[in-house]
Parts: structure tokens; sequence; C-alpha cells
């Protein structure tokens, strides 16, 4: 079956618009107006409406009374209680996914991560912020990871808060360089650990990945004269 044109405009402008915030093209806390929007990308303003409504569910962006649509503002206390949820429920997840996934799990995983450690880390025309195709496939190869788990509830829970922590992630990059930081290594030593099927490594490894994020960006928005992390 064939998408209608209104559904097909609708996908068009909620990628599009995705990706202009997660590559800072749209700032954290930018109003979103219908009609700006509308022109900007040659939509119908009900077709902006549901894209919009779409990355709230994404926790892209956000709805506030006499405000309307913002690209999600950035706090030192989300990332805080962010950080702590995903630490907790995406290592357990990835214990469970460990221990209950298949070969074909294995081959999902080394794929992604195949995509990954070519996909150009840098957006070359813009680098101070992550490239698109890096972008998706770091996505896709942490999907990969925590796909084995059978808990579908858990693994959407896991998956939901991946996709609100992809802001920072990206404003962690743009800031600045964590000094001695190989995140290649990282992804590396998270296959390595998956496919040696040691849970407890692999838990520990992914609890330290996210902390990094956290770290890194408190600590370089902490000597930014126009903070995009907020401090309340």
């Amino acid at each position: 079956m064939t998408k209608s044109g209104g559904a097909t405009r609708t996908d068009g402008i909620h990628q599009a618009l995705r990706a202009d915030i997660l590559a800072g093209r749209l700032i954290p806390g930018d109003r979103l107006k219908f009609p700006d929007l509308a022109d900007r990308y040659q939509v119908s303003v009900g077709a902006t409406r549901e894209a919009l409504t779409r990355l709230v569910a994404e926790g892209l962006v956000v709805a506030r009374p006499r405000q309307g649509y913002l690209v999600r503002p950035l706090s030192h206390q989300d990332l805080a209680e962010l950080t702590q949820a995903r630490a907790e429920i995406e290592s357990l997840v990835l214990g469970l996914s460990v221990r209950e996934g298949d070969t074909r799990w294995e081959a999902d995983a080394v794929a992604a991560h195949h995509f990954l450690e070519r996909a150009p880390y840098r957006d070359p025309a813009d680098p101070d912020h992550l490239s698109d195709e890096w972008v998706q496939a770091h996505a896709a190869f942490h999907h990969a990871l925590l796909a084995g788990c059978r808990n579908q509830r858990l693994l959407d829970a896991a998956r939901s808060l991946r996709q609100e922590a992809e802001l920072y992630r990206q404003w962690s990059v743009s800031l600045g360089n964590e000094p001695g930081r190989d995140v290649a290594a990282e992804h590396r030593a998270l296959l390595d650990a998956v496919l040696a099927r040691d849970a407890d490594h692999a838990q520990e490894l992914l609890r330290d990945h996210i902390a990094h994020t956290a770290r890194l960006l408190i600590s370089c928005a902490s000597d930014q004269p126009n903070q995009v992390l907020e401090k309340t």
C-alpha cells in the first residue's frame, strides 16, 4: 500500500525537522512557528502540526502554554535525570539482550557496527556538528545491541530514553572534545563484550559510555558565555 500525499509530506517534514534539530541547525529553546516552518519546508500547516506532534512524542520538541512548540530546552537537572534513567534501564536491557540474543542478533550488531565505523563523524560542511550519516548509524548500532532483549516494554523504554538523549549528544560534540576520549574504541569494546556474551562487562561499558556525554556537556557548558545547557 502506498502512502497518501499528505502522509508523504508529513513524513518528509518530520525527517527534515528531526535532522535540523539533531544537526544543531535549530537550537534548543527555539520557537517553532507553523507559518515559518510551512514556508521553510514548503508544506502545509497541517503537515507541520502533525510532524511537530511526532517530535514531541520523540522528546525532541516540547509544547508549552502561550509559547507553542519549542526545540526541547536542555538543562542540568534534565540531563542528570536522563543520564541516571538511561544508565539503569539501558544497561538492564543490554544485559538481557546479551543473554537472550541469537546468532542473527549478533550478525545484525556486527553489520551495524560496520556502518558506524565507516560513517563520517563530523559534518564536513559544519565541523562543529555531527554528520547526519553518523547520527543515523550510531542510533542503528545501539538499537542493534539492545534488539536481543525479548521484553518489548523494556526495549521500548530504553530506546525512547536513547532518542531523548540525541540532543545532548549533539551538543556535547559542538561544545568541545573530551581529552583522551576515543568514541570509536568505546563502540568497539561494547561490540566485543556483547559478542563474547559478557553481560556484566557490556553493562559496565555502556554505563560509562552514557556518563561520558553528561560529564562533557556539563563541564564544557559551564565555560560557555551563551549556554545551551540551562542550570535550572
